[in-house]
């Protein structure tokens, strides 16, 4: 069981809950913080002085003051108010994601909520009860509000939630699990809604999938190096060293190891060419600025799953309550959005690859790498595809967290445009597998034509992998069965566990 405390909280910990159904629950440290924090909100409660969130209403209501007897009421009627996200359920995973970032950072003890409260919202994660929570309504700041009010919706007996994969109302799938609905009390509302929980959530599944993708971009780009006949020269480890980017330095350590011992390689190795092209000859350059934005992305992570983001905040020190806004998304905006476009980038250069693959002029190997030119189209078309995701993937990088519009009459008057930020980088995301998919298909497609030479340790192990899932080319027959075989390759970690059972682990950063 992963033990919340608010403070300890890691992005491996995340995962194995959202993905590996790991319990969570609350560390004794966790249980006394959320208390001494109740505490003083019980305290805030019986006094009159008007605190915001606790005893005044929110946004531009904030100035008017609400009495004791309507502050359930008050707490309540936020959660069914701001409830008004549409789209597309958020996935499994990342619902559970939220739930346990929203619980961590209540066990920070800052929020003022109740104990019991937050032990409900870790009983839904463990019994596996999803809230249905739409994709889209949150700009970021104050919070995720829209989306998180249709979490809580379930906690009490409303909404709707996924219980072994059937949808049905949030009544029902507290009934079925053998739970109550709860009556919130003062600031509870607020607490569980005012944070960063989903675009955060969505970063953290991103950045876990964005190790393995950008291992399996240099595999793709291993591969298209032998199917071309490229050098290994310009992985020279001196070269990366008196540049010393860190991203730069792994990727080219990745792109030694993954051709290591290679036939193909040493039998061109005295060939007149002087230097590859740049989608050949830069991968480290390339690959490796990706890679360290991803380090940049897992830092932010880091720090926001285990950050307090609600506003007022109790100060457990002096028994304050303070407005602030650390529910402002902008450091998880900035990074997804630089996350977006270091994604696309691999993108970019995996096409092209796969663009000098298919050109006879530019490979050397049987044009559009079918042996019945003109007769059979070969994987022509798969170029188009890469290409018509990549021009996809210019529209989407551009930065969410650009933009702001003003919402509740002008007081909250910069938002961050976070959560969109990170959908777009899970949209990004999913348009590079398939772009690579493509390269793979291609390359290993070449690499067949080069026979009987083989490819090296590392991309002899890929080759294989592809062939097992995917048979060589002999006449035309419809590629997108492929390109999915090899995504799925490429998306459940298979590739790269091959790979790496060949040569070691391979390096991010």
């Amino acid at each position: 069981m992963i033990l919340l405390d608010g403070y300890a909280l890691t992005l491996s910990d995340v995962v194995k809950v959202a993905r590996e159904y790991e319990e969570a629950g609350l560390s004794e440290q966790g249980r006394k913080q959320i208390e001494d924090s109740r505490a003083i909100v019980d305290r805030i409660l019986e006094a009159e002085t008007p605190v915001y969130g606790i005893s005044t209403g929110f946004g531009n209501f904030s100035q008017i003051f609400i009495s004791k007897e309507k502050r359930e009421k008050l707490q309540k009627n936020l959660i069914l108010s701001h409830a008004t996200g549409v789209g597309e359920h958020l996935p499994e995973d990342v619902v559970r994601a939220v739930m346990l970032l929203r619980a961590n950072s209540l066990a920070k003890g800052y929020s003022g909520i109740r104990l019991s409260t937050v032990q409900r919202l870790l009983e839904l994660l463990n019994k596996r009860i999803t809230p249905a929570i739409p994709s889209k309504g949150s700009v970021g700041a104050s919070g995720d509000l829209a989306p998180l009010s249709h979490m809580v919706l379930v906690m009490l007996g409303e909404g709707e939630a996924y219980v072994n994969g059937k949808l049905m109302s949030g009544a029902e799938a507290l009934a079925v699990s053998g739970l109550e609905p709860i009556a919130l009390g003062g600031k509870e509302g607020l607490a569980l809604i005012n944070g960063t929980q989903i675009m955060t959530a969505v970063g953290s599944m991103v950045w876990q999938d964005a190790v393995n993708l950008m291992k399996a971009a240099d595999i793709a780009a291993a591969l298209c190096t032998e199917a071309l006949k490229g050098t290994r020269t310009a992985f020279d480890p001196r070269i990366s060293q008196v540049r010393a980017h860190i991203g730069q330095v792994a990727t080219t350590e990745n792109m030694l190891r993954l051709t290591e011992n290679s036939p193909i390689i040493e039998s061109h190795i005295d060939c007149a060419k002087v230097q590859d092209a740049y989608s050949l000859r830069c991968v480290p350059q390339v690959h490796g600025a990706s890679k360290d934005a991803l380090r940049r992305a897992e830092e932010t992570l880091t720090i926001e799953i285990n950050a307090a983001t609600d506003n007022p905040l109790i100060m457990p020190d002096t028994g304050e309550a303070i407005s602030g806004g650390n529910f402002h998304g902008q450091p998880i905006a900035l990074v997804m959005d630089y996350l977006k476009l270091a994604l696309a980038e691999l993108g970019n250069i995996s096409e092209r690859r796969t663009n000098r693959l298919l050109d006879s002029h530019l490979s050397g190997l049987p044009s559009f790498l079918t042996a019945y030119p003109g007769e059979d189209s070969g994987l022509m078309i798969t170029q188009y595809t890469a290409a018509s995701l990549v021009s996809e993937n210019k529209v989407l990088v551009h930065p969410a967290s650009a933009d702001s519009i003003p919402t509740s009459a002008n007081q909250e008057d910069h938002v961050s445009m976070g959560t969109i930020a990170a959908r777009q980088a899970r949209e990004i995301l999913e348009n590079v597998r398939h772009i690579l998919a493509i390269e793979c298909l291609a390359a290993a497609q070449g690499i067949d034509f080069l026979a009987p030479l083989t490819p090296g340790v590392g991309t002899g192990a890929a080759h294989k992998a592809i062939r097992q899932a995917v048979p060589h080319l002999d006449e035309d027959r419809i590629p997108a069965p492929d390109i999915q075989n090899i995504y799925r390759l490429i998306a459940d970690g298979s590739l790269i566990k091959v790979v790496e059972a060949a040569i070691g682990p391979m390096k991010i950063y």
